[in-house]
């Protein structure tokens, strides 16, 4: 499965995906400062399958159902990667289902102080 990270995804994140999964962050791609409607115009153009992001506008800012691509909106507290890391299971487990455009979210889980 072709996987974009958008740009406020660390690199690092990449690794966590294994081989089982071509990831490719947007900085590599060059299109780091790209709006999300281009972005995902180009991430169509190019055979991406899936966006995974912590940008919680592009819910509003985009019609997501008038792209191929399924977006996996990360909920954390923060992008660093010792954060984001665990949430990489849940994020594996969506991809081995039928994906079929649209918008899923994978929260971080709060714990009971």
């Amino acid at each position: 499965m072709k996987i974009l990270l958008d740009e406020h995804i660390p690199s690092k994140v990449r690794l966590d995906f294994g081989d089982k999964h071509d990831v490719v962050t947007a900085r590599r791609m060059s299109w780091d400062g790209k709006k999300n409607g281009e972005l995902l115009g180009l991430m169509t153009l190019k055979g991406f399958e899936v966006l995974i992001t912590m940008d919680k506008s592009i819910v509003h800012q985009q019609n997501l159902e008038r792209f191929p691509i399924t977006v996996i909106l990360l909920k954390a507290e923060s992008n660093k990667h010792e954060i984001i890391q665990p949430l990489i299971p849940q994020v594996l487990d969506l991809l081995k289902g039928n994906l079929k455009g649209g918008l899923l979210i994978v929260q971080q889980l709060k714990e009971n102080s």
